[in-house]
């Protein structure tokens, strides 16, 4: 892409609220916002915003070869890409299906090459334009340069929380019945962790999704935090996790396990963190997510460069304190991009271990396909470089049927009871029904 400007922003953090109206009128785009929240190994920006399409890719659940694919398309194109892996691509690089019901039925794969591309660090804009659509790219990027001039007040974005009815997809009592044979796989050797979710949705519901983005954005500022659209599909996601970043040969993946909520009163919010820290149960998820993750970088990494730079490291965001370890590699010169993600993905944090055996399971007794729920949105450079985050803490809305869902979870291991974890899947879904109120 050719850089056609740069600028000064007065307010970053206001900046998306300018863009919006623009936005609108776009079928694909994609709003990768760090909040300026930070975690080791930050990010090369603060925000990312990739706007309208030259050229698309869109893969179904029943195409073959999607990562192949996705090598040639990027091959073919030479371009910044935008996009999604769904969770649901687990049925191509393993011996898997997706049967369960599906409301929202996003592709399983989706990258664009976008008209205008605006990276954004330390309040300066910097516009690149498409040289495949050189004139429709210029046109876009001068309007949309326009939201960034002072004189511009801050355009009206309220957000209209009323007639959004939210249900469970799964009973208490189907959850605890199910929890129990979950159990039982865990005492029998089949797994030694699981990643066990459930869906909340809603039908017929009227949401404006570019308002709820900037509605759920200043309620949870995230450092992975998304807003994309594709077509009629909608992600606004205020994500905390990390899949993958690749930066030449070295690869970073930071998997989180462990979450506790910050209070107003520093006393009770210091204690909060500490009991993270110390709790045996958190840790003990944490590091078992490790050692897959170890595992499935081996296959690509350089002998010998599988590194643990930092097992249970604590960070505190704006709600909540999070346990979070951070794996590196140096890849292997015999392997790409692709061989990295098709090898990794999905991620293990929202599987469990084994990865395939958990994978199985989750078919078994969930009651939703997950689709793009724990899969993963980001970017990725015409070299090859790229940087993915985890799908969680994330509404998906479908415009054209007005279906609305969202998907919490946790990860159940020997020691987990029924009662704590299904009160943790009601208060990740709670602070998220609120949002919508």
């Amino acid at each position: 892409m050719e850089l056609f400007a740069k600028t000064g922003l007065d307010n970053l953090l206001a900046f998306p609220d300018y863009l919006m109206p623009e936005l609108r009128q776009q079928q694909y785009f994609c709003i990768l916002n760090s909040n300026r929240q930070k975690t080791k190994f930050d990010g090369n920006f603060d925000m990312m915003i990739a706007a309208g399409h030259t050229n698309f890719l869109s893969i179904n659940e029943n195409d073959k070869n999607a990562f192949q694919l996705l090598r040639s398309f990027h091959k073919d194109n030479n371009d910044w890409l935008f996009g999604h892996l769904s969770y649901d691509l687990k049925n191509e690089t393993e011996d898997l299906q997706s049967n369960n019901i599906d409301n929202i039925n996003m592709a399983a794969m989706t990258f664009f090459s976008p008209l205008v591309l605006i990276k954004i660090k330390n309040n300066i804009a910097e516009f690149f334009i498409s040289e495949k659509k050189r004139d429709t790219a210029i046109e876009l990027a001068e309007r949309l340069m326009e939201k960034t001039e002072p004189r511009n007040k801050l355009p009206e974005q309220k957000f209209n929380r009323s007639g959004i009815v939210v249900k469970n997809r799964m009973s208490k009592e189907d959850y605890f019945r199910k929890f129990e044979k979950i159990k039982n796989h865990i005492q029998y050797g089949d797994i030694y962790e699981m990643n066990f979710c459930q869906e909340f949705y809603a039908e017929n519901a009227e949401l404006d999704p570019y308002s709820y983005y900037l509605h759920l954005n200043r309620l949870s500022p995230a450092p992975f935090s998304v807003f994309y659209r594709t077509e009629d599909n909608y992600l606004i996601s205020s994500s905390p996790e990390r899949y993958l970043k690749k930066t030449g040969s070295r690869i970073i993946s930071q998997p989180i396990k462990g979450t506790a909520p910050r209070h107003p009163d520093p006393a009770k919010d210091k204690v909060s963190k500490q009991k993270l820290e110390s709790d045996p149960k958190e840790r003990a998820e944490n590091i078992m997510i490790v050692d897959l993750v170890r595992n499935d970088l081996s296959r690509t990494a350089a002998k010998g460069s599988v590194k643990v730079e930092e097992l249970c490291g604590i960070y505190s965001f704006s709600q909540v304190h999070q346990m979070i370890s951070t794996v590196t590699s140096t890849l292997d010169s015999r392997f790409d991009f692709v061989d990295l993600l098709s090898t990794t993905f999905p991620m293990g944090s929202m599987t469990g271990a084994p990865k395939i055996r958990a994978m199985e399971l989750i078919e078994d007794y969930e009651d939703t396909k997950r689709g793009l729920y724990s899969g993963a949105v980001g970017y990725i450079t015409p070299n090859g470089d790229f940087d993915f985050n985890v799908v969680i803490r994330s509404v998906l809305y479908n415009s054209e049927t007005k279906y609305l869902s969202f998907i919490t979870g946790g990860a159940i291991t020997s020691g987990s009871t029924a009662e704590r974890e299904y009160n943790e899947c009601l208060l990740k879904a709670k602070a998220i029904t609120e949002s919508l109120k």
